[in-house]
């Protein structure tokens, strides 16, 4: 059966068609995200702990990492701009990226850094799902070598001649440093090229770029109060001046995603999918990368942020740190009715 498309289902896959020619680089805190699976076999005898079974260990790009997964599994060409240290947490991560197609020359390896790393066990019965029961962090220490900081700051500068929109993904483990931030800065204001930006509670940091993606709670820490439901627009209204962006895409999880830009009223998006995700993990980066790319391929920010939902709500009903296709967020466009 053919299915008769709307104007705006035409004008949104239109610019899903857009996406291979553009080039999009990501700079920022790349993690590996490790998911350890197991069979919970019996109660321990020296403490009352269950004993789990291993079965598995897979590792998959986290933060900055993921969003450059995602961006090249839209199928757009992508620079990875980032650090991870010389130890098998790093190597693997790095042959994920490049294995997706990542290009990765901009990315240093140092066997002064600790890679950072988050350790998710999964556990369930013989014969159930696995669920998560812990994660454990290995945090790398802020870069305070000053010959890399000058290394990566010469990697931004050089890729940043031939992009066409930047994401910065600030996870609040010191790669993005101030030097960085100016050098995006002046490209941004010469070239004409949109940044976003996606930084955990550090938002306030990146003033003047073109827009951002955070959260509720992200939002009500940077203004310092709790928000209810009346409370939203005038708050996002207040956030995207304060902050001088053209526009802000805050997401709101279940509830969806209300879009302020200039000169347009608040646009609130209705979750795509179902209400309770399977696995959250990464959705912001899937988020942002969708909402980058479709600004780069000369979408409105409506119309940017509409995909930018649909993908959300196509990634958290995978497990573990997913991305999505082209093929897929087209299918969501025709197929979930929200248009």
């Amino acid at each position: 059966m053919i299915l008769e498309r709307t104007l705006l289902q035409e004008r949104l896959i239109s610019i899903i068609r857009r996406f291979p020619p553009r080039k999009i680089l990501v700079v920022g805190d790349s993690i590996a995200d490790q998911f350890v699976y197991g069979a919970i076999s019996r109660v321990s005898r020296e403490a009352p702990v269950f004993i789990l079974r291993h079965e598995h260990t897979a590792t998959t790009p986290g933060g900055a990492a993921n969003c450059a997964v995602n961006l090249a599994s839209l199928g757009t060409s992508v620079a990875l701009v980032s650090m991870t240290g010389d130890d098998e947490a790093g190597g693997a991560l790095t042959e994920k990226l490049k294995g997706a197609g990542v290009d990765c020359s901009g990315l240093i390896s140092s066997p002064g850094l600790q890679t950072t790393t988050k350790v998710r066990i999964l556990a369930g019965q013989a014969h159930s799902s696995r669920q998560q029961v812990i994660r454990i962090d290995y945090e790398g220490a802020p870069l305070t070598d000053f010959r890399l900081r000058r290394a990566m700051n010469d990697n931004v500068a050089s890729e940043l001649k031939a992009v066409d929109a930047v994401i910065i993904s600030d996870y609040n483990y010191g790669v993005v440093s101030d030097e960085i931030v100016s050098t995006i800065h002046e490209a941004a204001n010469t070239r004409g090229i949109p940044v976003l930006v996606d930084s955990r509670f550090q938002l306030s940091n990146y003033p003047g770029f073109t827009s951002a993606t955070p959260n509720e709670e992200e939002v009500e820490t940077l203004l310092g109060k709790v928000l209810d439901e009346g409370e939203l627009n005038a708050a996002g209204q207040e956030l995207r001046d304060r902050l001088g962006y053209r526009a802000l895409l805050i997401t709101r999880g279940g509830r969806g995603m209300t879009l302020f830009a200039q000169g347009v009223e608040p646009l609130h998006l209705e979750a795509v999918g179902a209400r309770e995700p399977v696995d959250g993990t990464g959705a912001g980066d899937t988020v942002i990368a969708t909402y980058t790319l479709a600004l780069a391929s000369d979408a409105s920010f409506p119309d940017a942020a509409r995909l930018a939902n649909y993908a959300g709500g196509l990634v958290v009903m995978k497990r573990g740190t997913a991305s999505i296709t082209r093929e897929e967020l087209e299918h969501s466009v025709l197929h979930s009715g929200l248009t």
